[in-house]
């Protein structure tokens, strides 16, 4: 198993120079054709004294088309010297914009983006929705920290639940796993419950070895909240990627990770594997 093609969603209007730079790693480690996407929603005009709705619709998509061509521009600017297959889609949608990305990974193995920049949860015409994407892909999503621009895999961490999500996480993740120069299989369990969870740590890691990866496991019982505590060790433990099930609840289309937060998720401060 391999990702043979990546799609890298770049959000237009932003500078989507540290996802590239993850893209072009991933490109060259699997030899993988790159789809680049992006999508822009129409501005809903305002009347107002000195302006007509055709002002506004035309001003505002004129600038549409001004940030979906810079985004293609970039794209091309820094994969086309470094990958042999690129592609690139762009659309103008009154749709959601995670729905247009979830359709079109069809063409994907892997989707990878980066974390909205400031003010950008305000503006979805501009930035999708990374948790529908995930419900919705079929798909892994890469979720790459503003501050990265570059793939470290020296140390790997599978969040541990006994879930279909994290199972289906951690076989999406197979190929980064293998690349990885080391790798754990990590479930943070409540007080007195370590001697089961570390059996069931162990069942992934004999399951992997099988798969040429070798990961180990790692069961600690949880002092404190369970974000806390994950927290503490992907900082321990020196985590460069975390590969995490990420399952819905409720009617609000919330999700999580086991007890951990959407914030923990999908504000990281390194990379985040996320599969549904």
């Amino acid at each position: 198993m391999a990702y043979r093609t990546v799609m890298t969603y770049l959000q237009a209007g932003a500078d989507n120079q540290g996802v590239l730079g993850v893209v072009s790693d991933l490109a060259g480690l699997f030899d993988a054709s790159v789809i680049g996407i992006s999508a822009c929603q129409p501005v809903n005009p305002m009347y107002e004294e000195g302006f007509t709705a055709g002002d506004v619709v035309v001003e505002d998509r004129a600038e549409i088309n001004k940030e979906l061509a810079a985004a293609e521009q970039q794209f091309r600017d820094v994969l086309d010297s470094k990958v042999a297959r690129l592609e690139w889609r762009s659309t103008v949608t009154y749709g959601l914009l995670a729905d247009y990305v979830a359709e079109q990974a069809r063409a994907a193995d892997l989707i990878v983006l980066g974390k909205p920049v400031s003010g950008a949860f305000f503006d979805r015409t501009r930035w999708l929705d990374v948790g529908s994407l995930v419900m919705q892909a079929g798909r892994p999503v890469l979720l790459v920290p503003n501050a990265i621009s570059s793939l470290s895999l020296r140390h790997v961490i599978a969040g541990w639940k006994d879930t279909r999500e994290a199972r289906r996480a951690v076989s999406d993740a197979l190929p980064l796993l293998r690349a990885a120069e080391r790798s754990t299989v990590l479930e943070v369990c409540k007080a007195g419950q370590r001697a089961q969870a570390q059996q069931r740590v162990q069942d992934v890691a004999s399951w992997l070895e099988r798969l040429d990866v070798h990961a180990s496991p790692l069961a600690v019982e949880a002092e404190g909240t369970e974000i806390g505590f994950l927290r503490r060790e992907m900082h321990r433990h020196t985590c460069d990627l975390l590969v995490a099930g990420a399952y819905g609840h409720n009617r609000l289309n919330e999700w999580v990770f086991g007890g951990v937060t959407q914030d923990f998720l999908l504000d990281p401060e390194f990379c985040v594997l996320l599969s549904h």
